[in-house]
């Protein structure tokens, strides 16, 4: 049985790429915000519904206390065997309920004051039994407090809610015991006002959360935007580091291609008559080893696995190495490489700091005329190493000046044999050392082109 052919891998462009991390990043911030909203009004509301009943009840207890206060006194009598609506005489018989209203003694329905809005009855329980004849909607909350009471021992009291007469209702239970009597307090609170403002606080925080999530998909989406611009950028460099530098290797590639056929053409020629192409593969290989050796670099600094092996060591030095170097190949071409130096002390990378003489130097002799000087210069200043290279080239043109750094780039009047990545790599390696690195024009014509690095 043959192995299924995978499925090609169907790339996906620039502009679908943004617009996927783009709705992440929005589906996450929104989400975040959701969520954050969600714990936040959550908390809120039940903070307050807590507080709010806290209240009610606290409301209930102090009515009841005021209520059990008056039993003690025993000061009234009302009726037996029935509900009454005022208090005139002692405490309600076993047996029977008392509606108990305002008087001296005893409080009865508030109108005014921290237990407003609560109304109270009493029942004398002595005989286990609640009144008979009490109004409908009364009797199973006065039988229903009294059988949780009954559950929960002597003593105490419980609270619930429920609805009575079509109002939300708090209740409060409490059993009491005056002598050889046992008496129910109920007590009753209005929680429509409570309920309805736990119901604005829930209506705005549904608006307030959608008019947060809604300002926070507009920030998110501006942040987004704004995030997204160096991903554009990194892939747009992406695309031209790979389109350059398969132009810079083609190039190469071709002259050794044509060298190799010219080889086979003349297979049964003597070297010396075919050395030419000899000379051409040579040049390219080297040209191309540099260039692979340029992009490996570049690609290890991107992934900031290059380090440097710092030691004590001088600039000064450095460039004089690093010149001696380039003497020979500047004399072919008739330039003089002068070299001003003053001992700098640097803590560096040497072999990095070689490199970064040596790509100025280099790019200097290939743009300076020919009979014509190119100045190196090394000098403290202020505590900051500095060095220069000047040449009397043609300098930069002012509207190239800001890409001098980038890297394949390359002036349309450069000369060839260069890669464009030269100066990318001098400023990486000035960088990385805390310095930084920048190019200008002479007054009198030629580039110039300043390092600073600091003595540390």
């Amino acid at each position: 049985m043959s192995a299924p052919v995978p499925r090609p891998v169907k790339p996906v462009p620039d502009a679908a790429l943004v617009r996927r991390v783009r709705r992440r990043l929005l589906a996450w911030s929104g989400g975040t915000t959701l969520a954050a909203l969600f714990i936040l009004g959550s908390l809120l509301y039940a903070t307050v519904a807590w507080s709010l009943a806290s209240t009610g009840e606290q409301q209930l207890r102090d009515r009841a206390q005021e209520i059990a206060a008056g039993l003690a006194l025993q000061t009234t009598q009302p009726p037996a065997g029935g509900f009454t609506t005022q208090v005139s005489g002692s405490a309600p018989a076993p047996g029977t309920i008392g509606f108990m209203v305002d008087s001296a003694s005893v409080p009865g329905v508030v109108l005014g004051g921290p237990t407003s809005g609560t109304v109270a009855f009493v029942a004398n329980i002595s005989n286990g039994s609640i009144a008979k004849g009490v109004p409908d909607p009364l009797q199973p909350l006065l039988e229903r407090r009294l059988a949780v009471l009954e559950a929960a021992g002597n003593g105490g009291d419980s609270v619930t809610t429920a609805d009575f007469l079509g109002t939300p209702v708090r209740l409060l239970g409490m059993k009491i015991t005056q002598g050889n009597n046992k008496f129910l307090i109920q007590v009753i609170g209005d929680r429509t006002a409570e309920l309805k403002t736990l119901t604005v606080l829930l209506i705005v925080l549904l608006v307030g959360g959608v008019l947060v999530l809604a300002a926070a998909l507009v920030v998110g989406w501006i942040y987004a935007e704004r995030a997204l611009v160096p991903i554009r950028d990194a892939l747009r460099r992406q695309r031209e580091f790979a389109a350059d530098a398969s132009h810079e290797l083609r190039t190469p590639l071709a002259i050794v291609r044509g060298s190799v056929e010219d080889l086979r053409r003349n297979a049964d020629q003597p070297v010396a008559t075919v050395g030419h192409a000899l000379d051409d593969i040579e040049g390219e290989v080297d040209r191309l080893t540099a260039l692979v050796d340029d992009l490996l670099l570049l690609a290890r600094t991107d992934s900031g696995t290059v380090e440097l092996a710092t030691e004590p060591t001088d600039l000064a030095e450095i460039a004089l190495d690093a010149s001696g170097v380039l003497v020979a190949a500047a004399d072919r071409r008739g330039i003089r490489i002068e070299v001003d130096a003053q001992p700098v002390p640097l803590v560096a990378d040497p072999a990095r700091l070689r490199q970064l003489v040596t790509i100025l130097l280099d790019n200097a002799v290939r743009h300076a005329p020919a009979d014509s000087t190119v100045e190196v210069g090394v000098a403290d200043a202020d505590g900051v190493g500095r060095l220069t290279v000047e040449d009397r080239g043609p300098g930069f043109r002012a509207e190239d000046l800001p890409r001098a750094f980038d890297r394949f780039w390359r002036a349309p009047d450069a000369p060839p044999g260069g890669t464009g990545l030269g100066l990318s790599i001098a400023a990486w390696i000035a960088e990385r050392h805390g310095g930084s690195i920048t190019a200008t024009n002479r007054p009198d014509g030629g580039a110039r082109l300043e390092v600073r690095l600091p003595r540390r």
